[in-house]
């Protein structure tokens, strides 16, 4: 059995590498470890478990590591580039691609500017009209041509259902410390919806609007290039990638209000709109965001829950900022 530590020792060597990168800047997600040696980025999935995925197993992270390369050539063609296995020689060193036992399996990208990164280019005021309508270009393309979700409209209500009632566990916690009042506002506007609009949601699926999406459409996946590309394709949960395209929208337009640029979210859905030559209603479109906020403020604020929680003071802050923005105007949707 193979230490995870010392692998991630392994891939925080620069001498560890064929092409000698003269250092290796390390970053820890909540589900990986990811190594920028140079030009290259090598990911490692973390040997966890959730409710919604198992990385527990080699097996399980290999086939999560040859799902994210294969998902994400649509939207970022080129910088995805294989599945690296790391082996134990029997020398006992690691090596990359060796004839030892495999003891761990990598992602190899090529290395984009993350100063390109539209969450970056947001809070330096570096983006341009002409980027948003690249990434409508893109995205209108996308979504026309991925493949719809055959379910049943009971089956897409009864989604919708489950995914509040989650939400709404969390965000009522008593553990967590969370103020009542924008609580209980945010999920009356989800659940009022529910009870008197649900047929915009029904309709949605009678006309075959489901796709499979992105998945996690946020600021922080946009490099505007050149060329603009999408990256970070949700791999481990197919069911989590089922999304109206204006819900994923909608979800971005929410992340650019939130870094404090506003405009960009009305041009994002105008201009998805005129590619995909439909209008959803501007109810829809609120609830779709309303219920972004509120599923971002529960990821926030679940990050309490680990043993030992990184950066513990920023999740209730950043799960307050959500559920403000939950509750924020109708217009700010509106593609009209």
């Amino acid at each position: 059995m193979v230490d995870g530590a010392d692998v991630v020792a392994f891939l925080s060597d620069p001498a560890s590498y064929p092409h000698r990168p003269p250092e290796v800047e390390v970053v820890e997600t909540h589900m990986s470890w990811v190594f920028l040696a140079g030009d290259r980025v090598f990911k490692m999935k973390k040997a966890l478990r959730f409710p919604f995925l198992d990385f527990t197993t080699l097996e399980s992270r290999r086939l999560n590591c040859e799902r994210e390369v294969a998902l994400n050539q649509r939207l970022a063609p080129g910088i995805y580039e294989r599945v690296v296995a790391v082996t134990r020689e029997p020398s006992g060193a690691f090596a990359f691609d060796g004839t030892g036992e495999r003891v761990e399996w990598l992602v190899l990208m090529r290395r984009l500017d993350r100063n390109r990164l539209l969450d970056r280019a947001i809070l330096r005021r570096e983006v341009a009209a002409a980027d948003i309508d690249q990434l409508c270009e893109l995205l209108g393309t996308f979504y026309a041509e991925t493949p719809r979700v055959e379910l049943s409209v009971e089956t897409w209500l009864q989604w919708w259902r489950d995914s509040i009632d989650r939400v709404e566990t969390t965000l009522t916690d008593s553990f967590f410390p969370l103020p009542r009042r924008e609580v209980d506002s945010a999920l009356g506007l989800l659940n009022g919806f529910l009870a008197a609009r649900a047929d915009l949601l029904r309709a949605r699926a009678e006309q075959r609007r489901i796709v499979d999406g992105h998945g996690d459409l946020r600021a922080e996946h946009v490099h505007l290039g050149p060329p603009l590309r999408v990256v970070d394709r949700l791999e481990f949960d197919a069911r989590l990638r089922w999304a109206d395209p204006f819900d994923e929208a909608a979800f971005l337009a929410l992340e650019c209000d939130r870094l404090g640029v506003v405009w960009i979210g009305p041009r994002l859905l105008r201009g998805l709109a005129d590619r995909l030559g439909e209008r959803p209603p501007a109810a829809l479109l609120h609830f779709y965001r309303c219920y972004r906020a509120c599923l971002r403020a529960a990821l926030s604020i679940e990050h309490l829950r680990d043993p030992e929680p990184r950066t513990p003071e920023r999740w209730p802050r950043q799960a307050r900022e959500y559920l403000d923005l939950a509750t924020a105007g109708v217009e700010s949707v509106d593609p009209a």
